[in-house]
């Protein structure tokens, strides 16, 4: 059996590892345009802050790969001819497959307006745009950075750490709108203003100026011109669909499969940011741009190439990330509608996340420095930690079990209740049941 996997982010690493534990023998080739090949997207963060080396971004030795036993290639598939199971390569010919995987990531959303084009308009997609971020970050120069979510957040951060002045520019009233709510969007911004970050609300940027083909200033919109050193923006990504379009694969907003990771060609299939995964729980085709679920879906889809017939569940989105320097984490439902900052999903971000739920509780002080949930009728839906993680663990078992709160849920929605010590209560009644 031949394997083919485009793409070298964790989704094609985890198809090969699980091709592996059950196929011994087949070739595996790896297609990848990253120079750096494998490595940690979500310590790209710690990495621009300098609180850790480029080395320690890459999880595997050189032993780990040697296991595997694959091949590997640097370089851009052009096409993928699909009545001949082949691939078209950039300068190098063509490859066979008998089973693919599109494991192709997702790109930044551009920025499309004038003078987007300039030296020192940067995003942060992969290790080589944060090594040309650090390049360009000097103390005491000044930047402006254009976005909601994660990424830019972490763009600011990184910039603040390296002695810079930074303007952070949102189009709406607060940070992150769509997934967290009015009071954790304001803690997270307060923190910023404490670190020197100057806050823009309601600015649009309608032309970044240069000279010399440099940066030089942003105007926006109401006609204030901030004068800069850089532009960094992260809107939102896009899944890198383009190769499976001219296929004529079957897409939407990404690659559409099915609960298989099988695209419209039986023989292909697609894996993580990149993927429009079919969850048979919600009847409904989702994306996710979060770590976990691009490694779930990777191993799932090498499984399944390799004859295993294995269904993808998709799990509750989880994600465990540093807001401000505030340790957050986000599970389950817990948001609603867009965010007038992205265009989109963006990095770090589930789809998932932005339904409706039934009932609001939250709590600031006591264990944490903020926790929400979002109350179903016989379950918790999702939750927002935000600060101490003592309660992350349970609610993250709490919610991805479906276990039922009826028990306690009058008792959460009641005024003034302290919902730390409910939750705590229950799963030490309960934690049996699912350890």
């Amino acid at each position: 059996m031949k394997y083919v996997i485009i793409g070298s982010g964790v989704a094609g690493i985890a198809a090969i590892e699980a091709i592996r534990s059950v196929d011994g023998a087949g070739t595996i080739t790896l297609v990848g345009d990253d120079p750096h090949g494998f490595y940690s997207r979500p310590g790209l963060a710690y990495y621009l802050t300098g609180e850790l080396p480029d080395g320690a971004l890459f999880p595997k030795r050189r032993e780990d790969y040697q296991r595997l036993h694959f091949q590997s290639l640097k370089g851009r598939v052009k096409r993928i001819i699909r009545n001949r199971c082949q691939l078209e390569l950039d300068e190098m010919g063509t490859l066979g497959y008998d089973k693919l995987l599109l494991a192709l990531g997702a790109c930044s959303t551009p920025l499309e307006i004038p003078g987007s084009r300039l030296e020192g308009v940067l995003k942060l997609d992969h290790l080589s745009d944060a090594k040309h971020i650090i390049r360009l970050a000097k103390k005491g120069k000044t930047a402006v950075v254009i976005g909601g979510g994660i990424t830019a957040l972490e763009i600011v951060e990184g910039l603040v750490s390296r002695g810079m002045k930074v303007y952070y520019l949102l189009r709406g009233d607060r940070y992150w709108s769509n997934v967290l709510d009015e009071h954790e969007s304001h803690i997270v911004e307060q923190r910023l203003e404490q670190e020197g970050v100057i806050l823009h609300f309601y600015a649009e940027v309608a032309e970044i100026k240069g000279r010399n083909r440099r940066v030089i200033a942003v105007c926006l919109n109401d006609g204030n011109i901030l004068k800069c050193d850089l532009v960094a923006y992260a809107i939102g990504v896009s899944p890198r669909t383009k190769l499976a379009d001219v296929a004529g694969l079957e897409i939407d907003r990404g690659i559409l499969v099915n609960e298989y990771l099988q695209t419209s060609d039986p023989n292909i299939f697609a894996a993580g940011d990149v993927a429009q995964v079919y969850d048979p729980s919600t009847k409904s085709s989702v994306l996710d741009s979060l770590w976990s679920p691009a490694r779930e879906q990777g191993f799932a889809a090498g499984l399944n190439m390799a004859g295993q017939r294995k269904p993808y569940l998709k799990s509750v989105p989880f994600n465990v990330t540093r807001l401000a320097g505030l340790t957050t984490t986000i599970i389950g439902v817990v948001g609603r509608g867009r965010d007038e900052d992205l265009v989109g999903i963006a990095r770090g971000d589930s789809e998932t996340w932005r339904q409706l739920p039934d009932a609001i509780v939250a709590q600031d002080g006591f264990e944490v420095n903020r926790l929400r949930l979002l109350v179903g009728e016989k379950t918790l839906l999702g939750a927002v930690v935000m600060g101490d993680q003592t309660m992350s663990f349970p609610l993250e078992k709490i919610i991805s079990n479906n276990m039922d709160i009826t028990s306690i849920r009058d008792h959460l929605l009641t005024p003034n209740t302290n919902i730390a010590d409910v939750i705590a209560g229950f799963w030490t009644k309960t934690a049996e049941r699912v350890m």
